[in-house]
This record gives structure tokens, C-alpha cells and sequence, in this order.
């Protein structure tokens, strides 16, 4: 088959996205997640009266719990397709991205399965946000000594 041909079959079948209303969707679901967010803050402050630093913290641990319970129960990915980037905020979609591949291979076992392909996406994002921001601080450095 042609290159072109094939090509044009691809292009015929590939579906076609509405960047405006997935951007927009994006942008409203991400709200809502900040909003959520403050929410659980003001949460742990105001009614079990944990400092403000504290909560934040119980805010984070809250929504890595649920997106990984959400992740478990098979929530996550439905609700991720519907809201695209909105949701996968860093903390849940690393979560979401752990606890996917904890699923996928529990069957393998605890340390063959779990343990050895858990931080196989997440972990590849750990590696290149710590060296960025090395090279980063070094540019920052480097920049600020002339």
C-alpha cells in the first residue's frame, strides 16, 4: 500500500476532536479541583483545627487517597476520558499513574509485579522533573553569577 494512501485512510478514520470544548472541559474540571482542594483545607483547619500547613498536607494525602480509590474501583480512567487534562492535576494523575500500574500487574505478585513495575510511568516523570530542575538551578545559578 502507498504511503500516501494509507495516509489518507488514517486521516478518514482518525476522530476528530473539538479542542475548544475539550480545553474549556479541561479548564472547568480543573477549577473544580481547586476549588475541591481549598475546600479540604479549609476543612482540616476550621473544623478538626490542624494548622494551615498541616492541611495542606491532609488535603494532598486525601486526594491521592481518592483518586486511587477511584483508580481501584475503575472510576478514574471513565471520568479522565470526560474531563482530559482537568483532572489529571499532578498529584492525582501521578496517583492515577502508580496505582494503574500496581493494578496491571498485581497478578505477578508483591515484588516481581507490584514492586518492580509500580513507578514504571510515574517514575520516568520523577526522573525528568529532578534533572530539569537541576539543569534549571544551574542555569538560574550560572545566569545569576554574570
Amino acid at each position: 500500500m502507498e504511503k500516501n494512501k494509507y495516509k489518507d485512510i488514517v486521516d478518514e478514520n482518525t476522530p476528530k476532536e473539538n479542542v475548544f470544548y475539550d480545553c474549556l472541559i479541561a479548564f472547568i474540571t480543573g477549577g473544580i479541583m481547586g476549588v475541591i482542594g481549598q475546600y479540604l483545607i479549609e476543612f482540616y483547619t476550621v473544623i478538626l483545627n490542624v494548622p494551615t500547613k498541616s492541611a495542606a498536607v491532609c488535603m494532598l494525602v486525601t486526594l491521592i487517597f481518592i483518586s486511587c480509590l477511584f483508580t481501584s474501583l475503575g472510576f478514574f480512567d471513565k471520568w479522565v476520558n470526560f474531563c482530559k487534562c482537568g483532572l489529571i492535576i499532578p498529584i492525582t494523575g501521578f496517583a492515577h499513574a502508580t496505582m494503574s500500574a500496581a493494578l496491571d500487574y498485581k497478578k505477578e505478585g508483591l515484588v516481581t509485579g507490584i514492586g518492580a513495575n509500580m513507578l514504571k510511568l510515574s517514575g520516568t516523570v520523577i526522573i525528568f522533573g529532578v534533572v530539569s530542575s537541576w539543569v534549571f538551578s544551574m542555569i538560574r545559578m550560572v545566569v545569576g553569577l554574570i
